[in-house]
């Protein structure tokens, strides 16, 4: 996200965990909200720059113990972490989260676990696979999320080997979930800021560049020529794999270059008569780093999607509507999964879509009185044509605060939006009111499913 936007959005009126429930509750929200203590925030909070450093000391976990025992006490509905090696921060240093050891992990888990409440979600990465998590829960007794599982054309059935896994785990009394999309993982970037490409070992030192530092070392051939070399190597834990026919250009930043647009790299290179990369690096600089392109990344074969969006063990409920809006557009996943997956596809009926939006995920993050039409139960709900569902095609808008760009889709058959029984959406996807029905969402006490 854009600092300039998060600096002019947020209302900082507050600094712990339990002030940010209550900054949220004071304002009011026109959704529920739940939220999840993150802990890259909580590193830095009680590290300070030492968090994108080092391993915390003693005296650090023990901090982040007791303000990990005060978010749960406030209402936290867990506590979510991310050992993934492609999540950096500015200049590609990695997010504080990557530099906790096991020691810290467990100890901070555990504080949740002792609360009662709250289940414990990862990104995984590195060596926190699928055995070490089911581990974890053995040891602290809470339940676990797993995410993202995304099928990787490189290593077609790694996806599937973890959701057997977690399969074996649940076997075990050991409650683990493998979090999952229904949608592909399509990112617009420009090479300004080439997040597909941050994975790459290679790439480390196009991060930390800007301005006409960046631009030298993008031309130079022995930069290129690494670059190529690692991605002719069987592939690790990376986005992108060398498939220069899932990556197009989609906007040039020059009008003479316009007619390019909506074409493969691919393609484009075997008309120049070069290799992809040297392609793609030399026209983004005969357009000072301005051009936009689109790489298809992950979760591309619907085949093995829609396994994926049937296992037993999985949550359909994996998106990125928020955290990268201006280069990932998952806005209306929801829709996509009944439009596409149900009503198209017919992979899931459209009474499972919904429960996969609805009732699972409520009992999974055990919120009381939510994701069923019952009474006592808060009126949720969306109304829809079951023979029009779906979501349009994604588009960039600038609503943002100081008018700042984020991708977003329009919503097909859609008839209206009610949040504890006050309607805030109208048909045509319009916000009916400016009131703020919302409540923040608070989980009971966790039981083994």
């Amino acid at each position: 996200m854009s600092l300039d936007v998060l600096r002019q959005g947020i209302a900082w009126d507050f600094e712990t965990f339990p002030e940010y429930l209550a900054s949220l509750e004071r304002r009011g929200t026109q959704a529920n909200v739940a939220a999840f203590l993150g802990h890259s925030a909580l590193r830095s909070y009680v590290m300070g720059q030492a968090a994108v450093e080092r391993t915390a000391t003693d005296e650090e976990v023990a901090e982040m113990r007791r303000h990990v025992g005060a978010a749960m006490a406030a209402g936290a509905i867990g506590f979510a972490t991310s050992t993934a090696p492609q999540h950096n921060g500015w200049g590609g240093v990695p997010m504080p989260s990557r530099l906790a050891d096991d020691r810290e992990l467990y100890a901070l888990v555990q504080e949740m676990s002792d609360s009662g409440r709250g289940l414990f979600m990862l990104t995984k990465g590195n060596h926190t696979d699928v055995p070490w998590l089911e581990a974890l829960a053995a040891e602290t007794g809470c339940p676990v999320m797993i995410a993202a599982l995304l099928h990787n054309p490189t290593n077609p059935q790694g996806t599937f080997k973890e959701l057997a896994q977690i399969a074996e785990a649940r076997s075990r009394g050991r409650e683990l979930w493998g979090q999952v999309s229904c949608c592909p993982l399509t990112m617009d970037f420009s090479l300004a800021s080439a997040y597909p490409l941050e994975s790459l070992a290679a790439w480390q030192p196009a991060m930390a560049a800007t301005g006409e530092e960046l631009r030298r070392l993008l031309a130079e051939p022995a930069f290129r020529q690494s670059v190529k070399e690692e991605l002719e190597q069987p592939a690790g834990v990376r986005l992108f794999n060398g498939e220069w026919d899932k990556l197009a250009l989609t906007e040039a930043a020059r009008v003479e270059n316009r007619h390019l647009e909506h074409r493969s790299i691919a393609e484009l290179a075997a008309e120049a008569d070069q290799h992809p990369l040297d392609w793609l690096l030399d026209f983004g600089l005969s357009e000072n780093l301005e051009s936009l392109f689109t790489a298809i990344l992950l979760n591309a074969d619907e085949e093995a999607v829609g396994r994926m969006i049937r296992h037993p063990n999985a949550s359909v409920a994996l998106s990125d509507a928020g955290a990268h809006l201006t280069f990932f557009c998952d806005a209306g996943f929801g829709l996509h999964l009944m439009g596409h997956w149900a009503r198209r596809r017919g992979v899931l009926s459209l009474e499972e879509a919904v429960r996969e939006l609805t009732a699972k995920p409520a009992e999974i993050f055990r919120l009381p009185n939510r994701g069923r039409l019952a009474p006592g139960y808060a009126a949720d709900l969306l109304l829809f044509d079951p023979e029009t569902v779906d979501r349009g095609p994604k588009r960039r808008v600038h609503d943002l605060p100081g008018g700042g760009a984020r991708l977003t889709t329009e919503a097909i058959g859609l008839h209206g939006v009610w949040v504890n029984g006050q309607r805030i959406v109208d048909g045509e996807g319009r916000l009916t009111s400016d009131s703020a029905p919302g409540q923040l969402m608070r989980p009971k006490a966790a039981t083994a499913s």
